[in-house]
C-alpha cells in the first residue's frame, strides 16, 4: 500500500512539473559556468520551502540532478566544466569536438550521465531499508558518536589543507550553539538580539556561503568568452552499436560512482575521475584516452551522476551527508520536518520512498531534456559573468527575504557570503563549516542526554559497542592520515640525510 502511496504522491500532475522545473534549472545551473549543484540548490531551498507536503524536495532532487549532468555540456562544448563533476569529462569530450563529434559527445553523456543516475537509484532502494533496520538499535550515545563520525569527514572533505578543514568544521560548530540552549533555556551569544534567539537561520547561510560568495569571486574574474564549436548538433542519442560498445564501462562507473557516493565526505570529482582511470586501465587501448574516446566521456558521467543515489544513503539512514550537496539536502529535510536517521524508515515511510522514486523520475527527466534541449543548453556558456552577476545577487537576497520576509536575514547572508568570500581566499574549505552547522545541533543535543542517563560519565560513550567503534572510525580518519604523512616525512629525510 505505501509504494502505491508514494507513486500517487510523486505522479500527481503538479508534481511532475515541479520535478520537470528543478531538472530544468539544475541543467541551466550545472552547464553555466562559475555556478555550482551546490549554489543551484542553495538558491531554490527558499522557494521548496514555500511548496506544500513533498512538491519542495522533488523539485530539489531535479536540480540536484540536472545540475550535476549540465557540467558535461561545457566542457564538452568549450573545455570549461560547468561544475567539478564534469571535469574529467574534457579529456575525451573536447577532442570529439574538435574532431566535429560534438553531438555524438553530447548523445554519450546524456546516456552516461541518466544511466548513472537511475543506477543509482535502484542501489538506494535496495540498500536503504537494510542499513536502517541495522541503525534501530541506535540511542543517544550512538547519535552522538555519529555526529562525531560526520564531523571526521572534514578530512576527506579538505582536500588541500586538513587543518583548515578542522578550523573551518569548528567555525559552524560555533554558529550551532547560537540562540537558546535545547536543555536549558540559556541564552547564548545572541547578543541581546531576540533575531538570534532562534539561532542561526540555515537558508541565509548556505545562500551566503554558496551563492552571495560566488557572485563575489566572479567580480574578480575577467569576462573572457570561450571559443564555441560551429558544428550543428542535430542527432544525439547514440546509436545502438555505440550503445553496445560502451555499456560495460557504464555498467563498471555506475557502480564505482554508487560506492563512492555512498562514502561520506566524497564527491562526484572523485568518482569521477576513479571512473576515468578504471576504464582506461581496463581498455585495451589505454593510449587513445585523451584523443577522443567515447569510453573517456561515458566513465566520469555515468560515475558523477551515480553519485546522487549513493549519497542519498548514508543521508537518509544515517543522517550523515555523503558531499556538500546533500549537506544542503540534508538542511532542507530539516526544515520540512523530516529528520534523517534510522528512525525516517519506520516514521516517515512515505516521505522517505517518495524520495527515492522522485530520485528516479528527476533522472529520468534530466535525460529527457538532455536529448530533446540540448541545443537551447548548450547556448548557456555563451552569458557573459556581466549579466550573470547581478542575476544571482538578485535572488540571493529574493530568495533569503522570501523566507521568512525578514530584512535580518538578509544581512545576514551578505555577513555570511562576505565571510566565506575571505575564507575561500585563505583556501579554508566551506563544505566543513556547513557541516559543523548542521551536525553541531545533533552533537550537543544527544552528549546532553547521554550525559544525563550516565550522572555526567563520559564513560557511555565508550562502553557502548556501536557508539565505541563509530568514535573509533572517526578518530582514525582524522589522525591517521597526520600520523601517515608525518611518517614519510620522517622516512624520507633519513633517506637523504
Amino acid at each position: 500500500m505505501t509504494l502505491l502511496e508514494v507513486i500517487g504522491v510523486v505522479f500527481q500532475p503538479a508534481h511532475l512539473f515541479i520535478t520537470f522545473c528543478g531538472a530544468f534549472v539544475g541543467v541551466f545551473v550545472g552547464a553555466m559556468p562559475g555556478l555550482s549543484s551546490i549554489m543551484g540548490l542553495s538558491l531554490m531551498l527558499p522557494l521548496t520551502l514555500r511548496f506544500d507536503g513533498s512538491a519542495g524536495l522533488l523539485m530539489l532532487l531535479g536540480v540536484f540532478c540536472g545540475a550535476i549532468y549540465g557540467g558535461s555540456i561545457t566542457a564538452i562544448l568549450i573545455r570549461t566544466p560547468g561544475t567539478a563533476n564534469s571535469a574529467a569529462t574534457i579529456l575525451d569530450g573536447y577532442p570529439l569536438t574538435e574532431q566535429g563529434k560534438a553531438a555524438q559527445a553530447l548523445g554519450v553523456s546524456t546516456l552516461a550521465s541518466t544511466f548513472g543516475g537511475l543506477f543509482s537509484a535502484v542501489m538506494l532502494l535496495w540498500t536503504a531499508p537494510l542499513l536502517s533496520k541495522v541503525a534501530l538499535s541506535f540511542t543517544s550515545p550512538e547519535y552522538f558518536s555519529l555526529a562525531v563520525f560526520g564531523l571526521s569527514m572534514v578530512t576527506s572533505l579538505s582536500s588541500k589543507n586538513v587543518t583548515k578543514g578542522l578550523i573551518s568544521a569548528l567555525i559552524g560548530l560555533m554558529l550551532a550553539t547560537v540562540g537558546m540552549d535545547a536543555l536549558t533555556g540559556a541564552k547564548r551569544f545572541t547578543f541581546s538580539s531576540t533575531y538570534l534567539l532562534g539561532g542561526i537561520a540555515m537558508v541565509p547561510v548556505l545562500i551566503g556561503l554558496y551563492a552571495f560568495s560566488q557572485g563575489l569571486v566572479n567580480i574578480e574574474k575577467e569576462d573572457a568568452q570561450s571559443t564555441r564549436t560551429s558544428e550543428k548538433i542535430r542527432r544525439t542519442f547514440p546509436r545502438w552499436s555505440v550503445i553496445k560498445r560502451i555499456f560495460p564501462t557504464l555498467l563498471r562507473s555506475s557502480l564505482i560512482g554508487t560506492l563512492i557516493g555512498a562514502i561520506p565526505g566524497t564527491g562526484g570529482d572523485i568518482a569521477s575521475w576513479l571512473a576515468y582511470n578504471e576504464t582506461k586501465r581496463w581498455d585495451k587501448h589505454p593510449e587513445e584516452f585523451g584523443t577522443g574516446r567515447l569510453e573517456g566521456v561515458a566513465a566520469p558521467e555515468a560515475a558523477n551522476n551515480a553519485v546522487s543515489g549513493g549519497a542519498l544513503i548514508p543521508l537518509l539512514t544515517l543522517g550523515i551527508p555523503g558531499d556538500a550537496g546533500t549537506a544542503v539536502m540534508l538542511g532542507a529535510l530539516m526544515m520540512q520536518g523530516i529528520v534523517p536517521g534510522p528512525l525516517l524508515f519506520t516514521n516517515e515511510k512515505v516521505k522517505v520512498y517518495t524520495i527515492i522514486v522522485g530520485l528516479f523520475v528527476a533522472n529520468a527527466f534530466m535525460g529527457l531534456l538532455g536529448f530533446c534541449g540540448i541545443r537551447l543548453f548548450s547556448k548557456v556558456g555563451d552569458v557573459p559573468n556581466k549579466y550573470l552577476t547581478p542575476i544571482v545577487f538578485a535572488f540571493c537576497v529574493v530568495g533569503t527575504y522570501a523566507l521568512n520576509n525578514s530584512v535580518g536575514d538578509i544581512f545576514l547572508m551578505i555577513l555570511i557570503g562576505f565571510l566565506a568570500f575571505l575564507l575561500s581566499k585563505l583556501d579554508y574549505p566551506m563544505p566543513p563549516l556547513i557541516l559543523g552547522l548542521i551536525l553541531g545541533g545533533t552533537l550537543e543535543k544527544n552528549m546532553q542526554r547521554s550525559l544525563l542517563v550516565s550522572n555526567g560519565s563520559f564513560s557511555i560513550f565508550v562502553t557502548r559497542p556501536i557508539s565505541l567503534l563509530l568514535l573509533i572510525v572517526a578518530f582514525s580518519s582524522v589522525f591517521l592520515p597526520m600520523i601517515i604523512s608525518a611518517v614519510k616525512t620522517r622516512v624520507l629525510s633519513k633517506k637523504s640525510s
